[in-house]
């Protein structure tokens, strides 16, 4: 293959391998909440949206009257994963089975590998090899973390509850160069820290997420005209007339 970019799949496979692991964790928390195997899997395979998962099974474990509040945080938490939708439909230019494989694998590190990219080409590479590593990382470390249970001990002590936001964040991170992502990423963890003892589980993140949209909408703190061709100069080492 001509166009193969060796680092890129070398990037969606660590994507995919640190995010994974945390899926361990999801298992055992999922079999200490009451659920079997089966129940366990059926979630990471067919809902697949990690936070959505913890946050059903967190509350689920208070017995049948918080199902509807377990419903309803997984719901609020998968709600983001629609606005990246919006972002992906361009690039990805796909129709009938194929569109519902894309919509499954729209998440998180998916969109973050894919928009990190420079060529349309390497963004649809991207996002594919990263949602696919990703799914099958977390089914099978999802898989070993319901069997071995509680038998892991809790989470915290092996580093498994902070896997998957440092992954995210080294994602990010080079993007916080930027003024305007910088200040972004201010205000939303501010926002998020702020309400999160006041509304339910999965409203931080629609809440700090509307903080962007709102800084996208009115390009606050962007390069604008002259600015902008600069920093587009800047990203490609090319010069415009």
């Amino acid at each position: 293959m001509a166009n193969f970019n060796k680092n890129l799949l070398t990037t969606s496979v660590g994507v995919g391998l640190a995010t994974g692991f945390y899926g361990i964790s999801f298992g055992a928390l999922s079999s200490a909440a009451g659920l079997d195997l089966w129940q366990t899997m059926a979630l990471s395979l067919l809902m697949f949206s990690g936070g959505s998962q913890f946050a059903f099974v967190a509350i689920a474990a208070g017995g049948s009257p918080a199902l509807a509040a377990a419903i309803t945080s997984a719901w609020l938490l998968g709600i983001r994963n629609g606005f990246y939708s919006v972002r992906m439909v361009p690039i990805l230019k796909v129709f009938g089975a194929k569109k519902l494989a894309a919509a499954m694998l729209t998440i998180d590190e998916s969109m973050a590998v894919g928009t990190a990219q420079e060529l349309e080409e390497d963004q649809r590479r991207g996002f594919w090899w990263t949602g696919m590593a990703v799914y099958v990382f977390w089914n099978a470390a999802t898989f070993v973390g319901a069997l071995v249970g509680q038998s892991l001990g809790s989470p915290e002590q092996w580093g498994l509850d902070a896997a998957a936001a440092a992954a995210f964040v080294g994602l990010i991170w080079p993007r916080l160069r930027e003024r305007q992502a910088l200040i972004v990423a201010a205000i939303a963890l501010g926002v998020a820290t702020f309400v999160s003892p006041y509304v339910p589980a999965g409203m931080p993140v629609l809440l700090a997420g509307g903080v962007a949209v709102l800084f996208g909408v009115f390009n606050w703190f962007g390069v604008r005209g002259r600015d902008e061709v600069a920093a587009v100069e800047t990203a490609t080492g090319e010069s415009r007339p």
